[in-house]
């Protein structure tokens, strides 16, 4: 059961200092991934970016280098779309132990037709959850060389209103893009869920951690040349929606947070603290779904079928 414990003060503008530590940033090339690792890196961890496109992850180290002094920041070609890619990209870290793995990388399809991947699976369910899943088997051997390492997994506010349909989890009937991608991001979070009871069953001291960042808005982030870049014009005709959503920077702050805080407990959701749509990141309520364990063990069950790959064996 996640932790009762009261929740210490945070400033995410003066982060615990975290020199020492690696951590894998799934998608950190752009987005919200980016703001996590140039947060982490400006913390004084040791940041890898995993990232499918070579140039945008190039791109992206080399604004966070230019932002953060003495960064230690690099990137590996990783693909989670692609399953029998992931060794060698684990193998690429070339580290003894890996402190934490942020799984924020994501693909979101705005209109038919359905997408398979190589493996044969719809696309988005692939990347958003099954890529992680795999991933996290492959890394076992590293987060459990680590003292405390954490998983932490990045869902999505979408999630809060889906049901999964476990007799057609890749959308082969309803493929709808939207409920899609709400459906893989709602995997995604049961996944970490079960992921950390399972780890304490087995006596583990990882740790397993889900959040979802928000609403983020490309018009309210901070520019990061040529990684983003927000025009005037952009700020001003979405000033009124910062009352309600964010920048991906501040989306960023739920993962930063769970990776770094010493008092963040495993099973928990960590979400925005204004309507769970902007803010600082506080501890929330699971939503009642996400709290069905039946439906967590199932999703499990066929994500091991799917993979070929059990996360929790070795960790």
């Amino acid at each position: 059961m996640p932790s009762t414990a009261p929740i210490k003060p945070w400033d995410v503008h003066r982060l615990p200092p975290a020199t020492g530590t690696n951590v894998l940033v799934t998608g950190g090339n752009a987005g919200i991934g980016y703001f996590v690792a140039e947060q982490l890196a400006g913390a004084g961890a040791t940041v890898v970016l995993g990232s499918r496109d070579t140039a945008k992850a190039e791109t992206a180290t080399v604004s966070i280098r230019s932002r953060v002094p003495g960064a230690q920041v690099r990137w590996v070609r990783l693909d989670v779309a692609d399953l029998s890619s992931l060794k060698a990209s684990v193998e690429a870290l070339r580290l003894d132990r890996l402190d934490a793995v942020v799984l924020n990388a994501g693909v979101m399809l705005d209109n038919p037709p359905r997408h398979e991947t190589e493996d044969g699976h719809e696309l988005m369910f692939a990347t958003n959850h099954l890529g992680h899943f795999a991933l996290t088997w492959w890394l076992a051997p590293l987060l459990a060389a680590a003292p405390a390492a954490r998983i932490v997994t990045t869902g999505s506010f979408a999630a809060k209103s889906e049901r999964l349909d476990l007799d057609d989890l890749q959308s082969t009937r309803d493929y709808q893009p939207k409920r899609t991608y709400a459906r893989s991001k709602l995997a995604q979070m049961l996944f970490g869920l079960e992921l950390d009871r399972r780890l304490r069953a087995a006596g583990s001291t990882a740790l397993s951690v889900v959040t979802h960042p928000g609403g983020a808005l490309d018009s309210l982030t901070p520019s990061r040349p040529p990684v983003h870049v927000r025009t005037t014009g952009d700020r001003l005709r979405t000033l009124p929606a910062g009352i309600l959503v964010q920048g991906k920077d501040a989306a960023a702050w739920p993962a930063v947070r769970a990776v770094l805080d010493p008092y963040v407990a495993g099973g928990q959701l960590w979400a925005p603290r204004v309507f769970g749509l902007r803010g600082l990141p506080r501890p929330a309520p699971l939503w009642g779904h996400l709290a069905d364990t039946t439906v967590a063990a199932r999703l499990w069950d066929a994500s091991c079928e799917l993979t070929g790959v059990n996360p929790s064996v070795g960790l």
